[in-house]
């Protein structure tokens, strides 16, 4: 998953007209590390129909408070420059749970092509 440093990155990425799911962590969170096992086999899994890259909240607060990604992690997608599904809550998610997000941004996707 790419890595996001600089604002610039985060605008280009997010940009595409392909969803791209942003996973927004922390180094210090627990959830966000219980989780990394298995990312890369969804990102392997999903990679013909979105984009993933990760984001560090704490090197980017304004854009997390102005996206509102209190808990962590975090997941928002996007397309074209838009929001358009999001994950986000306080309590630890499970494999099964990302999948269905993921999922979710895929049929967003698709439906926002056809339209």
């Amino acid at each position: 998953m790419k890595e996001i440093k600089t604002q610039a990155e985060f605008d280009a990425a997010i940009a595409s007209e392909k969803p791209v799911v942003v996973k927004f962590y922390t180094t210090w969170c627990p959830d966000c590390h219980r989780i990394d096992p298995f990312m890369p086999e969804l990102e392997e899994a999903y990679k013909d129909k979105l984009d993933m890259i990760s984001l560090d909240r704490d090197n980017f607060p304004d854009l997390s408070q102005e996206l509102n990604i209190m808990g962590i992690p975090s997941f928002v997608a996007f397309q074209n420059g838009k929001e358009t599904v999001r994950f986000v809550s306080k309590l630890a998610k499970s494999r099964q749970e990302i999948e269905q997000y993921l999922d979710r941004v895929v049929q967003v996707g698709e439906a926002l092509n056809q339209g």
